[in-house]
């Protein structure tokens, strides 16, 4: 895909769901209490924030979750980017598993009789399939593409959202992204420019 801008993502910085709670899934659209960054978090938003320094980001675009807006604010500060300009967009939040949410990652894919194929075109009872994230990625994308040119675009965001919209924008099929899903998924504090 012909891109008229240029575009680096971020993944959040690091939480108790990559620590503690590994194998649960997040609640929709955040736990309650929110999740928030852990130390570790916070270092690698520091740690992206000296990688995109020099790379002159003009327009910043950011899941409205309270781990993602700490992580904006951390790379704006050290940027000098007026956090006050971040665009905050509910579509860039992360995947809803509707009535999974706060269970074990397996009873999750158990539903599915663990075939991952199956997410995307059939719906958790209450949340959605990786299609539907993928379309919302895609508007935001499409918002971008058509209201500017030649600018350097930040997308911060989560690890489902941010996999199913590289795959997009390299043209991937559903199933290449499935078999590679473990090897180019972006890590947490991971900046990568498509």
């Amino acid at each position: 895909m012909e891109l008229k801008n240029k575009y680096t993502f971020l993944r959040h910085g690091k939480n108790i769901h990559q620590t503690q709670l590994k194998d649960i899934i997040y609640c929709y659209p955040d736990d309650n209490p929110p999740c928030t960054l852990i130390e570790e978090g916070i270092e690698e938003a520091k740690k992206a924030g000296e990688k995109l320094r020099d790379k002159n980001i003009e327009h910043i675009y950011c899941s409205d979750i309270l781990r993602t807006r700490q992580t904006a604010k951390i790379v704006s500060d050290i940027i000098g980017f007026d956090s006050e300009k971040i665009i905050y967009d509910t579509r860039l939040r992360d995947i809803n598993w509707g009535i999974f949410a706060g269970k074990h990652k397996d009873e999750a894919w158990a539903y599915y009789d663990n075939d991952k194929m199956r997410k995307f075109d059939e719906m958790t009872p209450e949340g959605e399939t990786w299609n539907n994230c993928r379309n919302r990625m895609v508007e935001v994308l499409n918002e971008i593409e058509n209201n500017f040119i030649n600018k350097n675009i930040l997308i911060i965001s989560h690890g489902d959202p941010l996999w199913l919209l590289e795959g997009y924008i390299k043209g991937k099929t559903d199933k290449e992204l499935v078999e590679k899903r473990e090897s180019i998924m972006i890590k947490t504090g991971e900046v990568r420019e498509i």
